[in-house]
């Protein structure tokens, strides 16, 4: 089978891509959620050290809620994506994908530019709120230009691609920075950051084809979307079954450091293994989605949640904590393709909308995680429970699942019922009686 060398955007009107310019432009598209995802997982990595920075009286005093405190910063970024990602797909129902990309881009540059010089507590967390703002809505345009420069039947895969750069991030990226900000000072993390979003800036407006903006489609066409209940659901599930690993994974480098007593040179070490198991994930997700999304999430479920359950019992092993945080990222990962897909489909001619409003649920997971974990370790019951939480959420998350898929069948079996007796009914007589 011979692979083409070239490629025409849907209805760009241009001249066919050649392979390189095509490459170019999906690096540009996964280059912007490489610092996405830097900027999302690395606070988790540097949390001590933003706790230190910004609470310092908190720290000395009453270090457990002072590390939970700083993990609002946290929770802050996610609810800037939950509110950012249907709220600008919304506005910018009427421009051009190509433009969007660009604002969007610019938009992180300056929010991450101002997480790595506000002076307060205050001012960080509500820096750190605008840096989610365009986190949803870059990724949903991203996963579409994506699919419309690899071509038709490849929902899954430009998902995973607008996915790639954050997964790679987590691998290399996220311990790089985490390093960079426990020697230099954890400023020094978003100041590289935002100048990773200035160059992705420059290379989606050289890059990615011009598109026309959407004729016809309206603000109410896409607020249709909503009152799908299957919409609902699916984020529903998102958010409560991928808050489990978010309630390990915000509070990882004091779990590693004080439960498995690693040194604080091991937590980069941990996060990068974290990172090649999303990465790894990721990329086999895409393909399984396509091939089957129902399939892949009655696998990888229960694969995340074994190894949540797997994470409960080797919490105070450095080898044990590292393979099943591998794990459980790995499934986790491995999970995201579809959902994204599955939203994209429900959202039909709203596809901008849907894909952004999995990264809405996806950050409804990290804020929830983040919460939960917080407030079992302020509770008291020391550094081990967020992985019991994490792994109680996940297990309510399939479940949530599981009975979602059960109705859809059943309503499917029903409505052929519908269709069959109607078709009995409207034979003729002669033939409805032979």
């Amino acid at each position: 089978m011979n692979v083409p060398t070239t490629s025409t955007p849907p209805g760009t009107g241009r001249a066919p891509l050649s392979r390189g310019h095509r490459t170019l432009a999906l690096f540009a598209l996964a280059l912007g959620g490489f610092g996405i995802g830097s900027s999302e997982f690395v606070t988790m990595g540097l949390l001590p050290e933003i706790a230190d920075g910004l609470l310092p009286q908190m720290m000395a005093e009453r270090p457990d809620q002072g590390l939970a405190r700083a993990g609002w910063t946290i929770s802050a970024y996610a609810l800037g994506v939950v509110i950012g990602a249907p709220l600008l797909s919304l506005l910018a129902v009427r421009l051009s994908r190509t433009t969007l990309i660009v604002v969007f881009a610019l938009l992180l540059t300056v929010s991450t530019l101002a997480s790595g010089l506000m002076p307060s507590f205050e001012l960080t967390m509500a820096a750190r709120f605008a840096a989610g703002l365009p986190h949803g809505a870059y990724l949903g345009v991203a996963a579409l230009l994506a699919s419309s420069l690899m071509g038709p039947g490849s929902q899954g895969k430009g998902a995973a691609l607008a996915m790639s750069g954050l997964t790679v991030a987590n691998l290399v990226g996220v311990p790089l920075l985490t390093a960079l900000g426990q020697s230099v000072g954890w400023r020094s993390a978003f100041l590289v950051i935002a100048g990773v979003f200035g160059l992705t800036a420059l290379l989606v407006a050289l890059t990615i084809p011009s598109q026309p903006a959407p004729r016809g489609r309206r603000l109410r066409d896409e607020l249709r979307a909503f009152r799908r209940l299957q919409l609902w659901t699916v984020m529903a599930i998102a958010a409560v079954g991928f808050a489990g690993s978010f309630a390990v994974f915000s509070y990882i480098a004091d779990i590693g450091r004080q439960v498995a007593g690693v040194s604080a040179g091991y937590i980069p070490v941990l996060l990068a293994v974290a990172g090649l198991g999303m990465t790894l994930g990721n990329a086999i997700g895409g393909i399984t989605t396509d091939r089957s999304l129902n399939g892949t999430l009655l696998i990888a479920f229960p694969a995340y949640i074994a190894a949540m359950l797997t994470m409960v019992l080797v919490v105070s092993s450095p080898v044990g904590l590292t393979l099943s945080f591998f794990l459980a990222n790995f499934a986790h990962a491995t999970l995201s393709p579809a959902m994204q897909t599955w939203l994209m489909r429900i959202a039909g001619r709203s596809e901008m909308l849907g894909a952004s409003l999995h990264h809405a649920a996806f950050n409804v997971a990290n804020a929830l995680g983040a919460l939960l974990g917080g407030a079992v370790i302020s509770a008291g019951y020391g550094l081990e429970a967020p992985t019991v939480i994490g792994t109680a959420v996940a297990i309510v998350g399939f479940a949530m699942l599981l009975a979602t898929l059960a109705l859809l069948r059943l309503r499917a079996a029903r409505r052929l019922g519908e269709l069959a007796r109607a078709g009995i009914e409207h034979l003729p007589r002669s033939s409805a009686t032979r």
